[in-house]
């Protein structure tokens, strides 16, 4: 299931260059129109559906990566017309694992995990009816937004927030919520831009890697990503409220899109990337310092690929856009590395033992 999350994000991320205009193979060239689907749904729907199916234990769970990887494959090798219909039903049993475990632990941070996983199944059934790719991206930010939000306040019991604090948190979920209901209101998207740009700000305050960035090691380094990360997010709201929403086919759309998905989501993948692989493949992933290679190549190539946009550059656009590929690629790269040292290094333990 991993294979078919990880092909998505490789063919997704071609996709992506060859609307850039750069040359790709075929496979991402014809899945151009899809890139943000097969980022969206076919990578983060089964890494994420797949996280929480492990977390719960239940076999049925499982589903929603399967049936998310499935539609990656469907788009990828031609029966994209199928794709959505997998997405949905990944979508829909990732919900109901998320009830599952709201159930089970009615907490705020549950509630937050279950509303998010809503809103990538609502994104997918609007694209069936009809609506586009770029009327939905509302709804499947928030899905991936919410769900970080989510497991970092389910982590905050560790430096609890005040009630004031708590009822904040719940006040921009509702804002959120509201301006994508509303999203086809001229005030919707800005209101919602709104809210993320608050919820940036709420997790910049409350988050522990506010001070676990002074320890060493793998510490400093998820604190180092989650704060980065949640810079970019305040960045890519401030632009999407700046411009009055989210409108497709223009600069500020790219950089808000981007400094939102790449700057904001993928800084929290490669923080956690060395937890979770380890829990979900029964792998070691020891840290190394080269962990920092990715991160900084990511914010760097987000900075060429903003200014290109801002400046009206497109060739910067166009290379930030590549060097956003390259910081993809480098961060398999480690992983695949740090997975190979783990390895090696368990099998020496076992001889020396």
């Amino acid at each position: 299931m991993l294979v078919l999350g990880f092909l998505g994000l490789v063919v997704g991320a071609g996709a992506g260059l060859a609307r850039l205009g750069w040359t790709v193979p075929d496979l991402a060239a014809s899945a151009a129109a899809l890139h943000g689907p097969l980022m969206i749904c076919g990578f983060f729907g089964v890494v994420i559906s797949l996280e929480r199916a492990v977390a719960i234990g239940r076999y049925w769970a499982y589903l929603g990566p399967l049936l998310a990887g499935i539609g990656s494959a469907t788009t990828v090798f031609g029966a994209a017309a199928l794709a959505p219909w997998f997405f949905l039903g990944g979508g829909l049993v990732l919900l109901a694992a998320s009830l599952d475990v709201f159930r089970r632990q009615t907490a705020l941070f549950t509630f937050t995990l279950a509303l998010g996983a809503a809103c990538w199944p609502v994104g997918v059934a609007l694209w069936i009816a009809g609506a586009s790719v770029h009327d939905v991206v509302g709804w499947w930010l928030a899905f991936l937004i919410l769900t970080i939000a989510g497991e970092r306040l389910e982590l905050s019991r560790f430096l609890p927030p005040s009630p004031t604090a708590t009822r904040v948190f719940a006040a921009i979920l509702a804002v959120i919520l509201v301006g994508l209901a509303a999203a086809a209101l001229p005030w919707g998207m800005p209101l919602f831009a709104a809210g993320l740009l608050a919820l940036a700000g709420w997790l910049l305050r409350q988050d522990i890697a506010r001070r676990t960035v002074r320890n060493k090691g793998l510490t400093r380094f998820i604190a180092v990503c989650l704060l980065s990360g949640y810079a970019r997010l305040a960045a890519g709201s401030a632009i999407a409220l700046w411009a009055g929403g989210l409108a497709a086919g223009t600069p500020s759309y790219d950089a808000a899109l981007h400094a939102l998905t790449l700057g904001f989501v993928f800084s929290m993948v490669f923080g956690h990337a060395a937890i979770i692989f380890p829990a979900v493949l029964r792998v070691a992933v020891p840290y190394h310092p080269v962990f920092y290679l990715p991160l900084v190549l990511l914010h760097l190539s987000l900075l060429v690929r903003i200014a290109g946009d801002a400046a009206g550059h497109y060739g910067w656009t166009q290379a930030g856009g590549m060097l956003n590929a390259v910081a993809l690629a480098a961060f398999i790269a480690t992983m695949v590395s740090a997975v190979i040292r783990g390895a090696l290094g368990g099998t020496a333990a076992k001889r020396a033992s």
